[in-house]
């Protein structure tokens, strides 16, 4: 049985690192081995990437792609992506080589506006709290101005503050609902150090206001944290041109039909929630591996897409279809709360090259890539499925893949490549073909 390991977070990397070799693997040398294998060998390179998290033993290395030749609103970006699936940097590569000609990509921020709670109990009359709230609503406001002022000065802070009842869902429930514009900032700790002011502040008011009973001022705070939900930090991005445009002799069929096709698609992951996760999951292919690359978080751009798609209580796809006048218009609208400073934006020197590559773009420039690029990868993926299948384009970049798991040479791979460019590709039909090469060169 594998024993506890006190005390492990005050060890050195290394002492962990011998920790879990010994009491986790049984051949501790080759695991000790393959860990420092990865480590970097620029100590202080290496000691910056140790402290992005907690307990770390080495570094865990993903490939960063790029897409060239995305044209939104005029202008030509190289964008960078960081995931382990190649056919998704593939799929957005060859949706930016269709839309290149056809007049580019288009994308507008429509608002940038973020929120926090606090969310507390307090028992008594609620007018006589909604009341207090007003009277002492700016001095709240004020109170939070050393926090705020460089913010401020860039133009955005905290915009406004609300009390909300939430009693009729929990006995005592209340919030404080705050607005905020972080700039450049995704703006995470900004908006929590904000939060957590104005919870001290108001429960010293509320404990020493002479009009409340006993019972009134005991107000308890249950938390202070800012929402990964933002549907008002929201970005557009849109394709159209005329149906005839669509025509490609790859298609296999007449644009009008492709056009219909692809639009009862989108239509059907608005009413079935089976594909409309996947479709979705599509979407956050593109959308994840730029968000990574640049240094944002993923996990809370995913929780609040995921919600946005929810927010009429039916989960639905998140781009839409519209042909309309002989014209094809798709569109994704999304939420997406992300940054260009501070965090791992301006740490990571990998998240710095995506963000000089990118002409280092503001927050709302950053919304339109990515948003781009999430719409990209959908286009993509709708259109291989209405037409040649998924797993065509799909397993031939997974071939790589494959043919790296069973060790195959140089040249196995030239005639594994060349075998399977009109052959069904499977795990399976790849590791015959190559045993039956195997066998023939012995």
């Amino acid at each position: 049985m594998n024993q506890a390991l006190i005390g492990f977070s005050k060890l050195s990397k290394f002492e962990k690192m011998e920790l879990v070799v010994k009491n986790f693997f049984s051949d501790s040398e080759a695991a000790r081995s393959q860990f420092k294998k990865f480590w970097h060998t620029d100590e202080v390179f290496q000691k910056t990437l140790d402290e992005f998290s907690e307990n770390t033993i080495t570094n865990f290395i993903f490939p960063l792609g790029v897409v060239p030749n995305v044209l939104i609103n005029n202008k030509i970006f190289c964008v960078p992506m960081v995931i382990e699936e190649s056919s998704v940097v593939a799929a957005s590569a060859r949706a930016a080589n269709f839309w290149l000609s056809r007049g580019g990509f288009h994308a507008e921020v429509i608002s940038t506006t973020k929120i926090g709670q606090v969310h507390f109990k307090w028992h008594g009359d609620v007018l006589k709290l909604t009341h207090f709230f007003a009277e002492i609503k700016n001095e709240l406001i004020a109170g939070t101005q050393f926090l705020t002022d460089n913010m401020q000065k860039r133009g955005g802070g905290l915009l406004s503050l609300d009390l909300v009842d939430r009693t009729a869902d929990e006995e005592g429930y209340y919030q404080l609902l705050a607005e905020f514009n972080t700039c450049d900032a995704m703006g995470a700790n900004f908006i929590n150090s904000v939060l957590e002011v104005l919870a001290k502040n108001f429960k010293e008011m509320v404990m020493s206001a002479q009009n409340f009973t006993d019972e009134e001022k005991d107000l308890q705070i249950i938390m202070a944290i800012l929402s990964n939900y933002t549907p008002d930090s929201r970005v557009r991005a849109y394709v159209e041109c005329d149906i005839s445009d669509l025509d490609d002799s790859s298609l296999g069929m007449s644009a009008q039909e492709f056009a219909d096709k692809f639009a009862t698609a989108v239509r059907i992951s608005k009413i079935d929630v089976t594909r409309a996760t996947t479709h979705n999951k599509g979407i956050f292919n593109g959308i994840d591996a730029v968000v990574v690359a640049t240094g944002n978080d993923y996990r809370a751009v995913e929780a609040c897409g995921h919600a946005y798609a929810a927010r009429d209580g039916h989960y639905r796809g998140l781009s839409d279809v519209t042909i309309e006048n002989n014209k094809f218009r798709f569109t994704l609208e999304i939420p997406l709360s992300i940054g260009t400073v501070g965090g791992l934006t301006s740490l990571h020197p990998l998240a710095k090259l995506s963000l000089g590559m990118l002409g280092y773009p503001d927050a709302q420039e950053l919304m339109k890539i990515v948003a781009t690029i999430g719409l990209a990868q959908n286009f993509a993926a709708v259109r291989s499925l209405v037409t040649s299948g998924i797993q065509k384009g799909h397993m031939k970049m997974h071939l790589m893949n494959i043919l790296n798991h069973l060790e195959t040479n140089e040249l196995e791979r030239v005639e594994a490549k060349k075998y399977f460019e009109n052959e069904v590709i499977s795990f399976k039909s790849v590791r015959e073909f190559v045993s039956g090469l195997r066998n023939y060169t012995k």
